[in-house]
């Protein structure tokens, strides 16, 4: 299941690139976005780490010269600190809540595309992209729901 949601994430994210010129937030995001669809609060949380890693990585451009290459590993790099932090420390399995991101590098290839298209553009395209791959994988799966 993950590898056809990947694959469909794949598919649509350079439909859109090419028709539209809109990314979703790297080609494998929206894949994993909608096989976290089910729990909003792990999307939420994976779109605030996102943008504490945008803000962070605006931050630092500010002061020092991140261009290129440099800044998709810089916010990369953050993207999977702060993700993994997000498990440490965001994750109740008492309480049945997690507030952990989706995956460890999506927070900072998510942040990436915010810094290159905006921020509104970035999430909207994501959410878009991945409502429409968890219904595809519904209409394959004969309207089952799994979760990841």
């Amino acid at each position: 299941m993950v590898e056809i949601a990947i694959g469909l994430g794949i598919f649509l994210s350079l439909v859109f690139t090419e028709t539209l010129g809109v990314t979703a937030g790297g080609l494998i995001v929206p894949g994993y976005i909608a096989l976290n669809l089910n729990d909003p609060l792990r999307v939420i949380s994976t779109f605030a780490i996102s943008l504490l890693v945008f803000m962070v990585v605006k931050g630092f451009s500010d002061k020092l010269l991140i261009y290129g290459k440099r800044r998709l590993v810089f916010s990369l790099l953050l993207g999977f600190i702060f993700g993994y932090l997000s498990r440490q420390h965001l994750s109740f399995p008492q309480d049945d809540l997690n507030l952990s991101s989706i995956g460890y590098i999506i927070p900072g290839l998510i942040a990436s595309w915010m810094d290159r298209q905006g921020v509104v553009r970035t999430i909207s395209v994501i959410v878009i992209t991945a409502s429409i791959v968890q219904l595809m994988l519904m209409i394959f799966e004969k309207g089952l729901i799994h979760n990841v």
